[in-house]
């Protein structure tokens, strides 16, 4: 006859276990499907897109733990506003030299600043979401401490960002730190806001026949250069 206790104990394990392969499935579904839509051609690259969207959200919908868990609160948010001030340090001192190599590149006003970078600051948040909220709340049930999870997560961020020479380590770097302080202040504004001014500035500072404006996967590999293209001479007049 079995021990209440035993019983108990083998009832914890097995929904431990349950709980991991769980998440581990959820993670394979989720960046599976990111790294296929990010190498994928179009047209089919949009379909891709959506389906990748959907599926995240319908994940991140049966798991729901609330948005507190998720860092979408007000609790801490000005304690860890200073990520933002540290960003924006960061964006000022990467100005001074592309000001000195003329590759500065500013929008011709505040409003066209805006209109240019408004969808990229959304996106900047996406990724920050599904960085902090989906990557790394799983791989803190998968793996044995904080800092283990925190550099897998931003293993995978990066990873998503090759073959990119320079996004890819930027976002290595900047992935582990992000989740380092999410993981302390449980906020994830600052570090929404603190990735699209990193983002902005690299376009902004960076020319885009180097970053190849910023584009990963099978788009940095297709990418071509607009204005190095040899003019197409203009037909004669008949």
């Amino acid at each position: 006859m079995k021990e209440p206790g035993a019983t108990g104990s083998a009832t914890q394990n097995s929904t431990a276990a349950h709980s991991k392969r769980r998440n581990l499935l959820e993670l394979a579904i989720a960046y599976g499907l990111i790294l296929i839509v990010i190498w994928t051609p179009s047209p089919w690259q949009k379909l891709l897109w959506w389906v990748a969207a959907a599926a995240v959200v319908v994940i991140t919908s049966i798991s729901f733990d609330g948005l507190n868990a998720m860092g979408l609160r007000a609790a801490n948010f000005f304690r860890s506003l200073w990520v933002v001030g540290a960003a924006l340090l960061v964006a000022a001192l990467a100005v001074i030299p592309a000001t000195s190599l003329h590759t500065l590149r500013l929008p011709i006003s505040p409003v066209s600043f805006i209109k240019t970078y408004w969808a990229y600051s959304l996106w900047a948040a996406v990724q920050q979401f599904l960085l902090q909220c989906f990557f790394l709340s799983r791989l803190l049930q998968l793996l044995p401490n904080a800092k283990s999870a925190a550099a897998a997560a931003a293993a995978l961020f990066a990873l998503a960002h090759l073959p990119s020479p320079i996004l890819a380590p930027i976002t290595l770097v900047w992935g582990f730190a992000a989740c380092l302080i999410f993981l302390r202040y449980r906020n994830l504004y600052p570090l929404a806001m603190a990735h699209a001014i990193f983002g902005i500035t690299i376009a902004i500072t960076v020319p885009g026949h180097v970053d190849h404006n910023m584009r990963v996967g099978r788009g940095y590999l297709t990418y071509r250069d607009m204005h190095k293209l040899p003019k197409v001479p203009k037909s004669p007049p008949l």
